[in-house]
């Protein structure tokens, strides 16, 4: 099947997906339904693909979104967060002993794999960190993958049923209620914003770009909204999209070794995360809903998306997920390399 057929079986897909959970009243329906149906078309062996730079060009509306959060009254609570900050370096050594170990000695994966898979980085970053350390770059993808859905998924229904929130409702205002110099601003910070981060080698250009750029325009006053929810929600379909397709052309031994190991440490790594959310809480540093989200390792975008709709504390969030990634984009590899003259 030609590129743009396998294109166009996965869209419509994922639009299946989508339309099921509308109709079932499922929460996150733009996000979970695309990426479960794709997970089980993958699966099944359907061929499918992802949007490439399209998808990428959608998560730069998230981007914008975060930056549009960022007002002169959230600078002023940011020491407020020193508590929270302070502890994402342990949170991150205590998931490399911990996940390090397994996929190395339990799973049998090779020093670069069991290493940068175990790492809660982005997964691109952790791609390109593994493969250049000579790591099993397709076990580094499904584990991450892994990592990412299962957090996703189960994330959701936590809030749902623990904390009972809302997650149905619209992630911003219809697009007809902002005005169109506003929305031509917010096209310019994500496009513009994405291709200098990219330019000058930012991690997580499509999203931090964006967000500075956008940043800099909501605090000097020239944007006042959000974008709006027709498109926080078609970038829901393409991340959804982005995560099932990830298993496209699985085998049987990837899904017996790979798959299990990325669900094992994903639940493991699930309850780490449940250890510092309770702290947090219980110190008093942030609402549980927050730290919740700030410390579920899932994907940038995902968790970004999640806590949009959820009517989160965005900063907040951002600067714990920013933080942990350039912890690990910084020493992981100093750190895998020590290790190996130790070893």
């Amino acid at each position: 099947m030609s590129l743009t057929g396998r294109r166009s079986l996965t869209f419509a897909l994922a639009a299946i997906g989508a339309a099921l959970f509308v109709m079932l009243g499922l929460p996150l329906p733009f996000l979970l339904g695309p990426m479960l149906l794709c997970l089980i078309a993958a699966l099944c062996g359907a061929p499918l693909e992802g949007a490439g730079q399209f998808g990428t060009l959608m998560r730069t509306i998230l981007g914008v979104a975060v930056g549009a959060s960022i007002t002169p009254q959230v600078l002023a609570g940011l020491p407020a967060m020193a508590g929270s900050l302070a502890l994402v370096p342990v949170f991150i050594a205590v998931i490399a002993c911990v996940g390090y170990p397994l996929l190395r000695r339990v799973f049998g994966f090779d020093h670069a794999t069991a290493w940068y898979g175990a790492m809660p980085g982005g997964l691109q970053d952790m791609l390109v960190f593994g493969e250049e350390a000579g790591g099993d770059v397709r076990a580094l993808s499904l584990i991450h993958a892994t990592r990412v859905l299962v957090i996703v998924t189960v994330a959701p229904l936590i809030m749902t049923f623990y904390w009972g929130t809302d997650l149905s409702q619209p992630p911003g205002q219809p697009i007809g209620t902002i005005a169109p110099r506003e929305l031509l601003l917010m096209a310019i910070c994500g496009i513009a914003g994405w291709k200098i981060a990219q330019r000058v080698g930012l991690f997580g250009a499509s999203i931090l770009g964006p967000m500075i750029l956008t940043a800099a325009l909501s605090l000097s006053g020239l944007i006042t909204h959000r974008p709006p929810a027709e498109m926080i929600q078609a970038a829901q379909f393409f991340i959804g999209i982005a995560v099932g397709a990830k298993y496209a052309g699985i085998t049987a031994r990837e899904l017996r070794l790979h798959v299990t190991a990325g669900l094992v440490y994903s639940l493991i790594l699930a309850a780490i995360s449940l250890v510092f959310i309770e702290i947090i809480f219980q110190l008093g540093l942030a609402p549980a809903l927050d730290a919740f989200l700030g410390f579920l390792p899932g994907g940038q975008a995902e968790m970004i998306v999640i806590a949009i709709i959820a009517g989160a504390d965005l900063a907040y969030i951002v600067s714990l997920h920013l933080l942990r990634i350039v912890l690990v984009i910084l020493l992981a590899p100093i750190v895998s390399r020590l290790m190996r003259r130790g070893g």
